[in-house]
């Protein structure tokens, strides 16, 4: 039991040390953060997170690079745009991400805040359904894709039902639930609480957590995000996911 507390003491000392607004320098965060409207910050922060793997450096050039194509801002372009406004959009590429994607993801986005009231309606919707972030990244997908066939676009979007640990879409509610006084994360979404969020488990905070035996699972998949997830919230059950603060701060900047 004191070894249990000790290691909530040392990560309590990593959130305190990286939870603060020189983490955003770096990191991907810092795309939506050039924004100020509410729908603009999701929609730029979803996109974000959506190409959130490889090299920083590389996702917040190609990041700012798409959202540079969107006229107007984030939300009037989706709201707004035509069928001809995509085309310039055809020759974006990040890593398997391209054109095509692009313009799956431009029509759905339309949609979404067209006919179901926008992105934080539909994650709240899908929260309601079960009280968990599961059925909310389940209930989304199927929003996001509708009627039509995923097809190539369908891997860009994680699917829980699939056993996959949604890192990219954990690490976007991360940004749009979470509150405090960190200045890193927005919490600008009401209908989902902090307590209820899922870590964002990539191979960084996956093996900092193995090296502290806060996760026994050898697979970075859905079933160890609620293993990693339920030890945290021993931690801290108001907020588990501070620590991926912690945990990533580790294995990137620290090499633990």
């Amino acid at each position: 039991m004191i070894f249990v507390q000790d290691i909530k003491q040392f990560l309590d000392e990593k959130v305190a040390q990286y939870n603060q607004p020189v983490f955003i320098t770096g990191d991907p965060i810092q795309v939506p953060h050039a924004y100020s409207l509410k729908e603009d910050i999701e929609i730029a922060a979803f996109l974000t997170a959506t190409i959130a793997w490889g090299k920083r450096k590389s996702i917040i050039a190609n990041a700012n690079r798409l959202l540079g194509m969107m006229r107007g801002g984030p939300y009037h372009f989706i709201m707004e745009h035509e069928r001809e406004d995509l085309d310039p959009f055809l020759g974006f590429v990040h890593r398997t991400f391209n054109g095509i994607d692009c313009l799956n993801f431009m029509e759905a986005l339309q949609r979404i805040y067209r006919e179901h009231g926008g992105l934080e309606r539909v994650y709240t919707e899908g929260y309601g359904q079960g009280s968990s972030v599961y059925d909310a990244h389940a209930h989304f997908r199927s929003v996001f894709f509708g009627n039509l066939l995923p097809g190539r676009t369908g891997k860009h979007l994680s699917d829980v039902t699939s056993n996959s640990a949604a890192k990219r879409l954990n690490m976007f509610l991360r940004w749009m639930v979470r509150k405090d006084d960190g200045g890193v994360d927005f919490g600008i979404w009401e209908g989902i609480p902090a307590s209820g969020l899922m870590i964002p488990l990539d191979v960084h905070t996956g093996n900092s957590a193995r090296k502290l035996g806060l996760l026994l699972r050898k697979q970075n998949d859905w079933k160890a995000v609620e293993e990693l997830s339920g030890q945290l919230r021993i931690f801290d059950p108001s907020d588990p996911v501070k620590y991926d603060y912690a945990l990533f701060g580790l294995g990137v900047y620290e090499k633990f």
